[in-house]
């Protein structure tokens, strides 16, 4: 299993448990008992170039699992340390407003089947998840830049039907797609998306929330 994290700051229960800390390509890389995690930097194009350069050095990758932090939607009825599993990424940034299709030109095309906004995280590892861990599926939506006010946050909820909004997601989903391995992705919420304000922010508490659940992997 590959862990990809965004930031250093977000993987320190992973680096409790490591065995090995290095560097590849100037990211942190950490080797487990039966685990490896790699550091993706900030953002689409930063975790989209590493995971492609990783999974095209290391083809026996066979899942990809991202984990991270993310603000919570208003209508979401989730409070700072809840933690939840992806159903999809919905990369809101891409094409139009209403997104690609509208368009007809796919963000991705694989065989017969073609992804505008929507990326599906792998169904048999995320319903594996959701047994271990016991975490319900929800819909996350990745933008380059987040939200910066409320009303800009429940616009985007009620657009696309999110219930989490990250910055590295949907590139995360769509590289793993295209290289046909599995994804799926945990976050914890640190934070009410819109709200910039970061006294409101618990991002330790939400990143000892995650080293909890994610707890039953190891």
């Amino acid at each position: 299993m590959l862990i990809v994290y965004p930031t250093r700051g977000e993987a320190g229960f992973l680096r409790e448990r490591a065995l090995e800390q290095a560097s590849w390509r100037g990211r942190e890389r950490l080797v487990g008992p039966d685990w490896q995690a790699l550091e993706l930097g900030l953002g689409k194009a930063n975790a989209a170039m590493t995971l492609g350069a990783f999974l095209e050095a290391h083809p026996e990758v066979r899942q990809v699992l991202l984990v991270g932090i993310a603000g919570a939607y208003p209508g979401a009825g989730l409070r700072a340390g809840d933690v939840v599993l992806a159903a999809q990424e919905i990369q809101a940034d891409l094409g139009t407003v209403g997104g690609l299709e509208a368009l007809g030109m796919p963000a991705l095309e694989l065989e017969a089947r073609r992804y505008y906004n929507h990326l599906p995280a792998d169904p048999l590892w995320t319903a594996r998840l959701h047994a271990q861990l016991g975490l319900v599926p929800r819909p996350f939506l990745t933008r380059d830049a987040v939200s910066e006010t409320h009303d800009e946050a429940a616009e985007l909820e009620r657009r696309w039907g999110a219930a989490v909004e990250n910055m590295e997601g949907a590139a995360v989903a769509q590289t793993a797609l295209w290289f046909g391995v599995p994804w799926a992705e945990v976050r914890a919420v640190s934070n009410p998306a819109g709200v910039r304000d970061k006294t409101r922010w618990d991002v330790p508490g939400a990143l000892a929330a995650l080293a909890k659940a994610l707890e039953p992997l190891f």
